[in-house]
């Protein structure tokens, strides 16, 4: 996939995309991000304030840690090195739970997820990234402004990226445009397993309440915020062990919360590896799992590192 001749400084706001004018974001469009954005942080901060007062078991970090594994190998696994770069050949059982985990993630269906994240890497820090943080300039408030943007911001603009255009696979996919229907039940039951769970083992609505929003709430916006710290933090700070034409840096303290998915700029210099800590000492927790899925049979063709690449440094 090429990049646009512009220097990555201030990107032009004209569309490159060949997509024509953005489509209006409706009122209803906004609540529903802004409840999926601010939701899980406001209940980040009620956890903290209820932490301070002692008001966690150990059953709720446990539950909350195992459905943040999921969910972020769902991500990750199936919607990263998956279904947007097609890292692996999955048995169809495989294609369909990592579809269904990494919706339950609530980070979008996985036919706007891939379209986005394929356009990003098509015009990654050029003009047409739908989530650079070099997008105002690369220096002092030019530069906070473009973090803030590509955290979070770029979730509220009417830059939607075509499914028809990024992600034409997925729309000929049964299976994922079933899912893709589903997507608001699977974020419901996303929080609603938690409570239930909850609720099963404590026998009360308190603990049910408790789960929902350690296991449920403060996991969902915990996975939120490393996900979007790949597009903010590892264009930004970090190391560069790979030549590209972009900003993207490998971000070491990211490893562990984000599956592997910190090691952005070896992934922008090969897109398709199934692994992208291919360096010494890079954890990748997602390569691992899909060394798994391959010794069980359930994903074959996987794109490891090419022999011969200088996996030295």
């Amino acid at each position: 996939m090429g990049h646009t001749s512009l220097a990555p400084e201030a990107l032009s706001a004209s569309d490159p995309t060949g997509d024509g004018p953005p489509p209006r974001v409706h009122a209803s469009q906004k609540v529903i991000t802004s409840a999926i954005v601010a939701g899980p942080a406001l209940a980040l901060a009620l956890a903290i304030w209820w932490l301070w007062g002692g008001v966690i078991n150990l059953t709720d970090v446990v539950l909350g840690l195992c459905l943040y594994v999921v969910t972020g190998f769902g991500i990750t696994v199936g919607f990263h090195r998956l279904f947007t770069h097609r890292g692996f050949a999955p048995h169809r059982i495989l294609k369909i739970v990592l579809a269904v985990v990494g919706s339950m993630a609530v980070e979008g269906s996985v036919t706007s997820w891939v379209a986005t994240h394929r356009r990003h890497h098509m015009f990654s820090d050029h003009a047409g990234d739908p989530h650079s943080p070099h997008r105002y300039g690369s220096r002092g408030t030019d530069l906070l402004r473009g973090l803030a943007f590509s955290h979070v911001g770029w979730l509220f603009t009417s830059d939607a990226s075509s499914a028809e255009r990024y992600a034409p696979d997925l729309l000929r996919d049964r299976d994922l445009q079933r899912i893709g229907k589903l997507f608001p039940v699977l974020a419901l039951a996303s929080l609603a397993i938690p409570f239930g769970i909850g609720y099963a083992i404590s026998g009360s609505w308190v603990g049910a309440l408790m789960a929902l929003v350690w296991a449920g709430l403060v996991r969902m916006a915990l996975l939120h915020h490393v996900t979007w710290s790949v597009n903010s933090l590892c264009h930004t700070f970090g190391r560069r062990s790979d030549g590209t034409s972009d900003r993207s840096t490998n971000l070491w303290p990211l490893a562990i919360l984000s599956l592997g998915d910190n090691w952005h700029n070896v992934h922008h210099a090969h897109p398709a590896w199934a692994r992208h800590g291919a360096h010494r000492g890079m954890l990748d927790p997602s390569a691992w799992m899909i060394r798994r899925f391959e010794q069980c049979g359930w994903a074959t063709r996987v794109r490891w590192p090419t022999p011969g690449a200088d996996l030295s440094a």
